[in-house]
C-alpha cells in the first residue's frame, strides 16, 4: 500500500491525463460562462457579531460551500472519489505534534471535525490553435490542489487551527509520515505568507521521494467554525506558488 502522499501523486497523474485528453479533444465551452452566474450564495456559518456556541455544518451543507467548477474559471474541479479519501486514523507521524500537517497533506480534516467535504482543482491547459506541444506536456505538471473543508462544534475549528500553528513550529525540521504500511520522510516545513478568512497559515513542504526532493504547498484557513485546507502538488516535483486563485475562491464562498 502507498502513503497518502504517494497515493495523491498517483491520483494526480490520472486527473492530469484525463484533463489533457479532454483539453486536446475540445475547444472553448460556453456553458462554463453561463454556469458561472449560477453559483449558490454561501451559507452563513458563524455569526459575524459575537461568539455564540458554534454548531457544526453537515456534509451536505459543506458541499454547498466548497469550491465548484463555476467558482474557478480556467480550472477543472472534481469531487473526490471514495477511493481518494483517507481516514484520519490511517495517517500517523513519528512526532505527535506533526499530525495536523500530515492530515492536511492527506486531505483529511484535522482535529474533531463533525463533517467534511473534498474537491480537486487543476488548471486547464491551453487548447485549440494557441496550444503547443509544450503546453500539452505542461498540463501533466500542472499543480493539483486538493481542497478539504471541515466543520466543527464549539471551539473545535479554533483548536484545530491552533494545532496547525504548533505543528508548523515544532515540525519545521521535518518528521516521518506513516500510512498504508509505508513511511515518507518530510525533510522541511517552511512558513509562507498568506492572508484569508479569519486567520490563515501556509507552508512549503519538502518531502524525500525516493531520494529526490518533492516540494508541495499546504495552506489552512479558518472562517468561523469551518476550516479549509489546500494541499497542492505537481507531477513535475515542485510547486512554486500558493494556489491563490483556489484560496480566494474558497474564501469568498465561506463569506
Amino acid at each position: 500500500m502507498r502513503t497518502p502522499i504517494r497515493s495523491a501523486v498517483v491520483a494526480a497523474t490520472a486527473v492530469s491525463l484525463a484533463l489533457l485528453a479532454t483539453a486536446c479533444g475540445s475547444g472553448e465551452k460556453g456553458d462554463d460562462a453561463k454556469d458561472a452566474g449560477k453559483t449558490a450564495a454561501p451559507t452563513t456559518s458563524a455569526s459575524a457579531t459575537g461568539e455564540p456556541p458554534a454548531k457544526a455544518l453537515t456534509a451536505a451543507e459543506l458541499d454547498e460551500l466548497i469550491v465548484e467548477q463555476a467558482d474557478l474559471p480556467g480550472y477543472q474541479v472534481q469531487k473526490a472519489k471514495a477511493a481518494d479519501l483517507v481516514k484520519s486514523d490511517a495517517v500517523s507521524t513519528d512526532k505527535p505534534a506533526c499530525k495536523p500537517i500530515a492530515d492536511g497533506m492527506s486531505s483529511v480534516a484535522a482535529g474533531t471535525a463533525a463533517a467534511s467535504a473534498q474537491r480537486k482543482a487543476i488548471e486547464v491547459p491551453k487548447t485549440g490553435a494557441t496550444a503547443s506541444p509544450a503546453d500539452a506536456l505542461g498540463a501533466l505538471s500542472a499543480p493539483v490542489t486538493s481542497v478539504t473543508l471541515g466543520s466543527y462544534e464549539g471551539q473545535g475549528a479554533q483548536e484545530a487551527f491552533a494545532s496547525y500553528k504548533t505543528a508548523g513550529t515544532d515540525c519545521a525540521g521535518g518528521f516521518t509520515l506513516i500510512g498504508g504500511g509505508e513511511k515518507t520522510k518530510i525533510t522541511k516545513v517552511a512558513p509562507e505568507t498568506v492572508s484569508a478568512g479569519d486567520e490563515a497559515l501556509a507552508w512549503t513542504i519538502t518531502t524525500d521521494m525516493d531520494g529526490e526532493p518533492f516540494v508541495t504547498k499546504l495552506v489552512v484557513l479558518r472562517k468561523g467554525n469551518t476550516l479549509a485546507s489546500f494541499s497542492t502538488l505537481s507531477l513535475g516535483g515542485t510547486v512554486k506558488a500558493l494556489p491563490q486563485a483556489v484560496i480566494d475562491a474558497q474564501a469568498t464562498k465561506l463569506g
